[in-house]
């Protein structure tokens, strides 16, 4: 069982303490789904547990087996979208040979999610005032991740190993999150529609930029550092 899966299996149990069947964690599951879209069309304060039950074809004393308030819901939907995000990234990034790679994958993999789930951006922020543990620890699990790929490129002599992980893994995320909003969930085209994944070039522009600042440095010359 990997991390993740683990992960959601605890998430799954939590609200009733024990194991869930099957059947529990497909209900749950159509909770969650109906939960994200409720929450990005209308934003916390006006979403409903009403409107997230009939979204999901689910009666609304079923809800209460498995969360017990509009609150509860909402910060299960943050952790989720969380795990689905660094489900997309680790998988785009499997079988990379190097860490500039592996980078240029994982962004792919986050521009693609972004593009499918664009509720993640609205959600997260909403957190911030909702639940701001609960935001803070979306971010944390990403930066665990990301640092530890970080250290061990640095071990491989596959970056500069004179970066700090954490700072790094922070600049990394906080880059990402950034082109994903103004490249993706704001670009439209004539009619409005958001684009599928981000534009080639744009993403060879940001793996450039990444590029020169993961690379490992050589020390300069004598010479160079008189100039």
């Amino acid at each position: 069982m990997t991390q993740l899966d683990a992960e959601e299996d605890a998430l799954l149990s939590q609200a009733t303490g024990k194991p869930l069947t099957e059947r529990g964690k497909a209900t749950r599951a159509r909770l969650v789904e109906a939960a994200e879209f409720v929450f990005a069309d209308a934003g916390y304060h006006e979403a409903s547990i009403v409107r997230i039950t009939e979204r999901a074809g689910i009666g609304l004393g079923t809800f209460y087996l498995y969360f017990d308030s509009k609150q509860a819901i909402f910060e299960a939907l943050v952790l989720d979208l969380n795990r689905r995000v660094r489900q997309a990234m680790s998988s785009a990034m499997a079988g990379a040979s190097t860490r500039m790679e592996a980078e240029r994958r994982g962004f792919e993999g986050f521009f693609r999610f972004t593009a499918e789930h664009p509720a993640l951006y609205r959600v997260v922020r909403e957190a911030e005032l909702v639940s701001p543990e609960t935001m803070r620890e979306h971010y944390a699990r990403i930066v665990s991740g990301y640092r530890e790929g970080l250290t061990a490129a640095q071990h491989e002599g596959d970056i500069d190993g004179g970066l700090d992980p954490e700072v790094t893994a922070w600049a990394l995320m906080g880059i990402g999150e950034l082109i994903g909003m103004r490249y993706v969930l704001w670009e439209r085209d004539e009619a409005g529609t958001a684009p599928t994944a981000i534009d080639p070039d744009v993403l060879a522009s940001a793996m450039r930029f990444i590029d020169g600042g993961l690379r490992r440095h050589r020390a300069a010359t004598t010479d160079e550092q008189e100039q």
